[in-house]
């Protein structure tokens, strides 16, 4: 390799170098403003979802219940029968075929004893 080949070669290099060096300058410019827009999205993100609570809140205290709610033990036992199971005195446990729909499990979950109490009176 002569003098003249190898300084080609040098200024060749220094070329590549700065090149290089202009793109990881753009790419870190970029990584950069994402970063803080992806800072300034979550702040943003966390005011919307405070306002939202505020306003969930205000409308579920506006609204009132309707019907009468489901015991904690209730709760847990429609939990178990929409994952598949009976309820039921008759089928407790046992898997429901394709989650037919079983009366008896119906009963017990959504049951209200002051409708049993209504029509015993009525008699």
């Amino acid at each position: 390799m002569d003098d003249r080949q190898l300084y080609e070669g040098f200024k060749s290099m220094e070329a590549q170098t700065q090149l290089m060096l202009t793109k990881f300058s753009e790419l870190r410019e970029g990584v950069t403003r994402i970063l803080e827009e992806n800072s300034e999205l979550k702040i943003e993100n966390q005011h919307l979802r405070a306002v939202l609570g505020k306003k969930h809140r205000a409308v579920e205290k506006k609204t009132p219940k309707k019907g009468p709610q489901l015991t904690k033990s209730r709760q847990n036992l429609l939990k178990l029968y929409n994952q598949g199971f009976h309820v039921c005195n008759q089928f407790f446990g046992k898997h429901r075929d394709k989650n037919e729909n079983c009366l008896f499990c119906n009963k017990i979950l959504f049951w209200n004893s002051s409708d049993d109490h209504d029509k015993r009176t009525q008699k």
